[in-house]
């Protein structure tokens, strides 16, 4: 029964959506601009209780994460919407065929209708906010489903949508696993989900029932490679960084280490003093997330006993033996790890980091290669060949070279994944084609030579057809 009534107030919420979008077509700038501007003072106002929030759900995460990683690139990507926006609405001029001329092509941006978006726990915020962003610049309706795994943000985000939106433009439903399949059986005009790629796959054949289009989020093992010619300090510090924003919770964190045999001795070395000048022990782990779950920490603990029973071996980077209290977790690097090993077959999605070693160039490739196409791929190195030779020999989502994770902020880039990782993307103006039917529009002119084709068939068509097609 109450599957039924979850399905109910789903369906009713859809097709209020769509009723609107119906009376309202091809909402104004001046109307898609107000929806932006309420979504930004949503964000912006709310900062304290959202950080709070998010907070509680992760049992500890620093608001300066949630401000860094969450806040700033949310606002950010709501003010590049807001500049740019009235510029993505316009008809966007195509080349016309020589023999259709004086035609004139274009491309019509047209809203698609409205919107499904699922969001994953671990960037609530930002991964609920950018695609609604998306949404709502071209001109759509929107529905949010959030992840039971953060119900005190779950909570929050629906009362501040209700009290800046009314439920025709955007609405919140919250609920369990059973309301999110039901969420996304529902015949959106295109739904965006962020997450796991086992339950992407579910996502997909649920969408496909209605053909409703799909952009999959997704994650895998995204590698971070660094060359013989790198500023290896420099690399460990970004890769470090990078890796244990949110403890590791992040889609694009590197996943593991691919650097120059003989050279595992010193980034173990570095990495245990980078860890100690990021994370010093005099503020025990204050600026350091905690794992979302008991369960989510479980699993990461087996991740490191299954490595270590197999003959692996685990670098602990904290000077403290003492494990620290609730769900935090300290992140460790492994050497000596197989590929048969489940933190070598898993997306890790935590503080732990397998460093593996080759022997060139080329073996770095080929191992990136024969695996899994990742979200993200971070390549160090100073010698532009070897750089370049990363870059367009191996396919990822996304490519950061030098540091990590920057290719996310960046609002004029496309997100997105590539084979397991995902499909489609978002972000800025291509968040604004993919919620878009790019419509094609030819306007004929009054004074045409179409006559010249049309039949009957005589002589003046077989002229016509020499010329055309000589």
């Amino acid at each position: 029964m109450r599957e039924d009534r979850a399905q109910e107030e789903l369906t009713d919420a859809l097709t209020r959506q769509r009723d609107a979008q119906r009376q309202e077509p091809l909402p104004t700038w001046e109307v898609r601009a107000d929806r932006l501007r309420r979504l930004r003072a949503l964000v912006k106002e709310s900062r304290a209780s959202i950080a709070a929030a998010i907070h509680r759900d992760f049992s500890h995460r620093p608001q300066a994460e949630t401000d860094l990683l969450e806040i700033f690139p949310s606002i950010g990507g709501i003010d590049h919407a807001l500049r740019h926006g009235k510029k993505w609405m316009k008809p966007r001029r195509r080349q016309t065929g020589l023999w259709f001329k004086p035609a004139r092509s274009v491309l019509l941006p047209q809203p698609l209708g409205v919107i499904g978006i699922i969001v994953p726990w671990n960037y609530p915020l930002f991964l609920a906010v950018g695609p609604l962003t998306c949404a709502l610049a071209a001109g759509n309706r929107a529905m949010v489903k959030l992840s039971e795994l953060t119900p005190e943000f779950a909570a929050l985000f629906a009362e501040l949508i209700r009290a800046h939106f009314d439920p025709a433009e955007a609405t919140v439903l919250n609920g369990d696993a059973d309301v999110a399949r039901a969420f996304s059986s529902l015949p959106f005009d295109h739904l965006l989900f962020t997450g796991s790629t086992r339950i992407g796959r579910d996502v997909m054949r649920a969408a496909s029932a209605n053909l409703t289009p799909v952009t999959l989020e997704l994650g895998g093992k995204s590698p971070a490679v660094i060359g013989t010619n790198a500023d290896f300090d420099a690399a460990v510090t970004s890769i470090l960084r990078g890796k244990l924003f949110n403890a590791g919770q992040t889609c694009i964190a590197p996943d593991y280490v691919l650097l120059p045999k003989g050279k595992e001795a010193r980034f173990i070395e570095t990495a245990r003093r980078v860890f100690d000048k990021l994370y010093p022990p005099s503020r025990q782990f204050q600026d350091y997330a905690s794992i979302i779950t008991e369960r989510h920490r479980n699993r990461l603990l087996s991740l490191i006993d299954d490595a270590a029973q197999a003959g692996a071996t685990v670098h602990p980077l904290a000077a403290s033996s003492e494990p620290p209290s609730g769900r935090c977790l300290p992140p460790v690097l492994i050497t000596g790890v197989a590929d048969n090993m489940a933190v070598m077959q898993e997306e890790i999605f935590g503080p732990i980091l397998p460093v593996l070693s080759y022997a060139s160039l080329d073996e770095a490739v080929h191992y990136i290669n024969t695996r899994p196409r990742p979200l993200a791929l971070y390549m160090f190195d100073r010698d532009r060949g070897s750089i370049d030779r990363m870059i367009t020999q191996t396919v990822a989502g996304g490519v950061t070279v030098n540091d990590t994770l920057l290719h996310i902020a960046q609002d004029d880039l496309p997100f997105g994944g590539a084979g397991d990782s995902g499909m489609g993307a978002y972000h800025g103006k291509d968040g604004f084609d993919t919620f878009s039917k790019l419509k094609p529009v030819v306007y004929q002119s009054r004074l045409n030579g179409m006559w010249l084709i049309q039949p009957p068939y005589g002589k003046r068509f077989k002229q016509m057809m020499r010329l055309m097609l000589p």
